[in-house]
């Protein structure tokens, strides 16, 4: 993976689609993954309306969906062995250490796990 690469969390994409501009610079021309951690809970709200589901089904077409693996599994199994860290969360932070680029999050407890390049960002 080159340096062009980044992984979303869940939350990140939540505010590109709500048309944060700041991170949306920031992302400009960068190639986007995703787990099919966060296709899931995007597509899967419980209040998400026709409109919003479009919106994230075009988002999704811009991204690299990966989906699990063996290599990312035993990631996540060391995660949720030595840390107190959500499956979804395990499972987003071992498919960036398995595609050996950095996830943006803002997610707090991303920070806990020093073997993954989080980049951490903070909405204002």
């Amino acid at each position: 993976m080159n340096g062009n690469s980044v992984l979303l969390d869940t939350n990140i994409v939540l505010y590109l689609l709500s048309g944060d501009e700041v991170l949306s610079d920031l992302l400009y021309n960068r190639k986007l993954y995703i787990s099919f951690v966060t296709q899931l809970e995007l597509l899967g709200y419980q209040g998400i309306t026709k409109k919003e589901e479009q919106e994230v089904k075009h988002f999704l077409e811009d991204c690299i969906i990966i989906d699990i693996n063996n290599q990312i599994k035993e990631e996540v199994i060391h995660l949720k062995q030595s840390r107190k860290i959500k499956l979804p969360d395990s499972i987003i932070l071992a498919t960036s250490k398995y595609l050996n680029i950095p996830v943006i999050s803002s997610d707090s407890d991303f920070s806990k796990v020093e073997e993954v390049n989080v980049i951490y960002y903070e909405k204002e």
